[in-house]
């Protein structure tokens, strides 16, 4: 498989998912091998594995994995084994599913495979053929992501003369999907178009996903990245020659509203200040419409503790109260772009992000 990116957070190998254990980057790179469908409940759940894409993925592989499991306990069950094994599974994914609530390419990845396993009953070949569709869609997201980026970057070139530089937060890059990345997929076209010369990347408190796992990513690829403060994108904003702002999304509603890691619509209400462009990259399965707006997105919440202590260390007085949601919504009238593989929608609303689905 061709990622176009020498980072891999999800690999499956011997009929084996393993995941780049995200929490111990940049300084140490570990992968955890995820033998039954509760050790990649668990690493979703603790950030082992992030990004929506990322999660997604994951979802897909575990499914496999629990099935397989009911699979080859068919023989010990009675006569009614059929039933019982559908029951499992069911439970299962259900549990698999509400891992994280504001990711919807969880939900998405899950609806699929599970619809897929309904479709003949439990056999050795269709074991394989679920297997296959777990490896399409992790293969499907790296060509979608690609094909992304080259959609962007011909939006970029239109809009912008060369070089300029962009800012991105959080991370949406190889660690986040299959392999290339929404947000740092279009970056790394970006750079091999030469449209770019520099990434200013927001740190992203409190997870630090940006110094952790961007710049790290970035500098990976050896693709120029420059770390900053959160609190800093405004004044780079003023001063810089950041033309675009460029992040990936967890969840997208029908009318173009956005959910993404926290500050990120900070980032668009600066953006629109001084004059430089929003652009959000997802593929379609991150488009939820079944939900009218924003205002119907789960937030994820959070222990306080991750704002209170970095490394076990504490950083804030004992006692004190804190609040942690995870994303924030971001309303379409602040993007200037949505970037899928099946194409753009530029200043996005309800009727244009339908037409995306005709």
């Amino acid at each position: 498989m061709n990622s176009s990116s020498k980072v891999k957070a999800i690999e499956w190998k011997n009929n084996s998912l393993f995941l780049l254990d995200q929490r111990k980057l940049p300084n140490t790179e570990v992968y955890i091998e995820c033998l039954t469908i509760d050790d990649a409940i668990e690493a979703i759940k603790t950030m082992v594995v992030r990004g929506a894409p990322a999660i997604g993925i994951t979802a897909a592989y575990a499914t496999v994995i629990g099935i397989k499991y009911h699979h080859n306990k068919l023989k010990e069950l009675p006569d009614n084994s059929a039933y019982c094994i559908k029951k499992a599974v069911h439970a299962d994914l259900a549990r698999l599913a509400d891992a994280r609530p504001t990711a919807v390419n969880l939900m998405w990845a899950v609806e699929k495979m599970h619809t897929a396993f309904l479709t003949e009953p439990m056999s050795d070949d269709h074991l394989a053929y679920l297997t296959g569709l777990a490896i399409a869609i992790h293969e499907q997201d790296i060509l979608d992501n690609i094909k992304m980026g080259e959609l962007a970057c011909e939006l970029m070139a239109e809009v912008n003369s060369a070089p300029f530089s962009v800012l991105t937060h959080c991370n949406a890059g190889s660690l986040a999907t299959g392999g290339y990345g929404t947000a740092l997929g279009v970056i790394r076209s970006a750079w091999k178009h030469q449209l770019i010369d520099l990434v200013y990347a927001d740190e992203t408190r409190p997870w630090l996903q940006g110094s952790r796992l961007t710049a790290w990513e970035l500098a990976y690829d050896s693709i120029p990245v420059c770390l900053n403060s959160d609190g800093a994108s405004g004044w780079l904003l003023a001063n810089k020659n950041i033309k675009w702002i460029i992040v990936g999304a967890d969840r997208i509603a029908e009318n173009g509203d956005v959910a993404n890691k926290i500050g990120t619509y900070n980032l668009a209400v600066l953006a629109r200040y001084h004059n430089v462009k929003m652009m959000v990259v997802a593929p379609t399965n991150t488009i939820d419409m079944k939900l009218a707006s924003g205002d119907e997105i789960v937030i994820e919440m959070r222990e306080g503790s991750e704002l209170t202590t970095i490394l076990d260390q504490k950083i804030a007085p004992e006692g004190v109260k804190s609040i942690n949601p995870v994303f924030d919504i971001t309303p379409s009238s602040l993007i200037d772009v949505i970037v899928t593989e099946k194409g753009l929608v530029t200043n996005p609303n309800s009727e244009k992000m339908n037409n995306l689905f005709v």
